[in-house]
């Protein structure tokens, strides 16, 4: 493996507080700060330019915003740094350089591609996966905006809510299938992913189906063990980092976890989100012999979350939502915006969170799905989309307007540059949709757990 005192000399290590990035295909790589200075050295020479010194000396202050934006050991992904290459290039003035730059970007993402229906592996989730639900999108004329904006004004989304909404209840009998067929050896069901992915609702559902089958189980909900938060860890700027493992009380999940499969009886404790604070031993648990506990937790595959537990006693199932649409100008949408709208919408009625503190944030979010969920995926036993394709037209409705003042708030503040960025993005995207009301939108569906109405109490 690379090592980062290879690639630099050892007076300039200091200067960078990453070392690593994460590729397109969901993989680790060492930082390379000369990748920068080449690909607009490329640029440059487009267009006529030819001085490598100027390049370099661009190239530094890239490495000057990922310093304001990044906490120590973050791990962007090299779209992001791409993205402040871009801005950097525009804020220096020059601009024939950025557009050979991003015409570089987009000749390098057709490349990539080959044809128009391929599509993009991200966060190292299976490409049969992928695949998958994007020909099922296809077959259902709903893989980009124009195809979604259509099936809204002739009337025929609720055709398409349906098919949504019984595909993924397929999904969740399939799963419980998995573990009855395993249900003398499997005490835990775990179910992981990322942020807003649908972890909790799904977690509930395949607790109905395996009731129906005479299977009894039990559900702790682990963000009851997050630590009081001025207890969990802060970054160099003073703010909360509780996207972290260590932000939960590890010792006494495991403690706990131990206890119920031994027979014997714990105290959960509580946990306010709106105070921000944890009330220890309030409510009695016990797992009967014939239970399987399920886990929803934003970190079920880190193995410390439940080291005190064989690995042939649980069975792990993970949770993305693998949003396969395109928008106007055939890219994807990133499943990491996708989600961060379905958190901005819920924090804003369930935490009094305001949606610009979600979009604030959210690097948090990502830094703890890349390092703490990302690279463990292949250890999972089922992959399973959360996510619905008719989703996105609901949150331009509830969302849009607050757009351009969540990118005025994060315009000029260096250190939130990533959060401008990403507002834009999302911005750009929602203004592609026609207006989705949610009246449509069944009580049970896992989309109600972000948008409120739900037959379910969370």
């Amino acid at each position: 493996m690379i090592k980062i005192d290879e690639l630099f000399p050892e007076k300039d290590i200091t200067s960078f507080k990453i070392n690593r990035i994460i590729k397109r295909d969901g993989r680790i790589a060492a930082f390379n700060k000369e990748k920068i200075t080449d690909s607009i050295f490329r640029a440059a020479v487009e267009v006529g330019g030819a001085n490598k010194e100027l390049a370099d000396s661009l190239a530094n202050k890239v490495v000057s915003k990922i310093n304001q934006i990044y906490p120590q050991d973050a791990i962007p992904s090299v779209e992001e740094i791409q993205d402040l290459t871009e801005r950097t290039l525009v804020e220096n003035s020059h601009f024939s350089t950025a557009k050979a730059y991003i015409l570089y970007r987009a000749e390098h993402k057709r490349i990539r591609e080959g044809k128009e229906e391929k599509i993009i592996v991200q966060d190292n989730i299976p490409y049969k996966t992928i695949w998958k639900l994007f020909t099922w999108n296809i077959d259902h004329n709903c893989e980009s905006v124009e195809k979604l904006n259509k099936q809204l004004k002739n009337n025929k989304i609720k055709k398409l809510i349906d098919d949504s909404e019984t595909v993924y209840h397929k999904e969740i009998e399939k799963v419980a299938k998995k573990v009855l067929n395993n249900k003398e050896k499997i005490r835990i069901i775990i179910v992981a992913g990322p942020s807003s992915s649908g972890k909790t609702t799904t977690t509930i559902k395949i607790g109905e189906v395996l009731k129906k089958e005479n299977i009894s189980f039990a559900l702790i909900n682990l963000d009851n063990y997050f630590r009081n938060l001025e207890e969990h860890p802060k970054d160099e700027y003073g703010d909360y980092d509780f996207e972290t493992p260590e932000a939960l009380d590890l010792p006494l999940v495991n403690r706990h976890l131990f206890d119920l499969l031994d027979g014997k009886t714990i105290k959960m404790p509580h946990y306010d989100f709106k105070t921000g604070k944890r009330s220890l031993n309030k409510t009695e648990f016990k797992l009967e012999p014939n239970q399987i506990l399920l886990i929803d937790s934003l970190h079920g595959l880190y193995d410390e979350l439940t080291k005190s537990i064989p690995h042939s006693m649980k069975f792990k199932f993970y949770i993305e939502a693998i949003c396969q649409i395109r928008d106007n100008e055939g890219e994807f949408a990133r499943w990491s915006d996708f989600r961060m709208l379905r958190r901005m919408v819920r924090d804003s009625w369930h935490r009094a969170y305001k949606p610009a503190q979600t979009v604030g944030h959210w690097h948090y979010v990502r830094r703890s799905e890349m390092k703490y969920i990302v690279p463990f995926i292949n250890k999972v036993d089922y992959i399973f989309n959360g996510a619905l394709p008719y989703e996105l037209p609901i949150y331009k409705k509830i969302l849009i307007k607050q757009f351009p003042e969540i990118i005025k708030i994060y315009e000029n503040d260096p250190k939130k540059l990533d959060a401008y960025i990403r507002a834009k993005r999302v911005y750009k995207l929602l203004s592609e949709f026609e207006d989705l009301d949610d009246s449509l939108v069944p009580k049970n569906s896992l989309l109600r757990e972000f948008i409120g109405g739900s037959t379910y109490k969370y």
